[in-house]
């Protein structure tokens, strides 16, 4: 008995520390591996070294901002400047090269997009197609394929008559619009809010509400490319906005619009190094920047900058590269930007 007992002891000591060790083995995991969550957190592992494949980079085609003289004070909710990667993507923008048969390609787009007849050539590359029964224009290049499209309200206010759809239902009838004429691209997916206008001396302005308006502005956004969103030289407008009113009339519905894309080849692509965020303050604070927004700010104010963030820069004009910049977000609607890529890599 003695021996049988002895065997029982020994096999339940054995099991006991068994468990203990599993769960021992359990335990130190968990904390291994949280600790090594931590440390990598805390000094996490510095990315490999920019690919830069593209050489030196064209310049960011800003256009003219104003010019006026502001002093920058840093005040971020962090308290600080932000924390940001040390290198960014830049992505290839085929080039649109003309053929033989751009401008029978253009004729066919016009019609889809209710246009049907012989065009008028302004220049080389622009032509013009006028609407047979109404007041109503398309101006289109050739090459590039960007055109805009106009609406004579002082020959013909029928348009106006309706009240204009809500805003979803305007973004829809645009998708439409632009699907039955196969031109609408697939990264054009960023946010549609609609704006309310109003006609008020001949111009439109900005209306309270849908009942108050007279049409429904919508604008289309690119979506965001590696986490970053999409801005232009104008940072409420995107390059492709259309304006809708109420008719029933499919060529009174669309009166106005713009539709200046350039495609991005998102497979060819290339990282490069970016400015740290306080040396694109230093360029900010010498005069450097786009002025995109100056809000109501004044000359020789004091400005506050509140946010400062990356994004990429989406420019109404042909581009090689699809490029990041600095925004710098300040009180009273100002914005800014700032080349994101360091110096180096910019060509004259």
């Amino acid at each position: 008995m003695t021996g049988l007992t002895q065997v029982a002891i020994t096999t339940r000591k054995t099991i006991r520390y068994g468990i203990f060790f599993i769960i021992f083995l359990t335990v130190g995991r968990i904390v291994l591996g949280a600790s090594i969550n931590i440390y990598k957190r805390l000094f996490p592992s510095p990315p490999p070294p920019a690919t830069v494949k593209f050489g030196k980079l064209s310049k960011l085609d800003f256009p003219e901002s104003p010019k006026i003289n502001l002093t920058y004070v840093l005040e971020t909710p962090e308290g600080d400047f932000p924390k940001l990667t040390s290198q960014s993507k830049v992505y290839f923008m085929p080039k649109i090269n003309p053929n033989l048969l751009s401008l029978d390609v253009a004729r066919q787009k016009a019609k889809s997009l209710g246009f049907p007849g012989e065009p008028q050539q302004i220049s080389e590359t622009i032509y013009k197609f006028a609407s047979p029964s109404l007041p109503s224009l398309l101006e289109i290049n050739i090459i590039t394929g960007i055109f805009s499209i106009s609406y004579d309200l002082s020959a013909d206010r029928t348009p106006l008559d309706k009240k204009p759809p809500a805003g979803q239902i305007g973004t829809s009838i645009i998708r439409s619009y632009l699907s039955g004429a196969d031109i609408l691209p697939n990264d054009l997916t960023g946010p549609t809010e609609p704006e309310f206008l109003k006609l008020d001396g001949g111009k439109f302005a900005s209306a309270l509400s849908l009942s108050e308006s007279d049409v429904v502005k919508v604008n289309f956004f690119r979506k965001n490319y590696d986490d970053l969103a999409s801005l232009t030289a104008s940072p409420l407008e995107s390059n492709v906005w259309f304006i809708v009113t109420g008719s029933t009339n499919k060529g009174q519905q669309i009166i106005a619009g713009e539709f200046h894309y350039y495609p991005i080849d998102e497979s060819q692509f290339s990282t490069y190094p970016i400015k740290t965020p306080q040396k694109a303050f230093e360029e900010l604070q010498s005069g450097q920047s786009f002025i995109a927004n100056q809000g109501l700010v004044k000359d020789g104010e004091t400005l506050k900058i509140r946010r400062i963030y990356l994004a990429y820069y989406d420019s109404e004009s042909p581009s090689e590269f699809y490029q990041p910049i600095y925004v710098f977000e300040g009180d009273k609607g100002f914005m800014a930007y700032i080349p994101a890529v360091t110096s180096d890599y910019y060509g004259e």
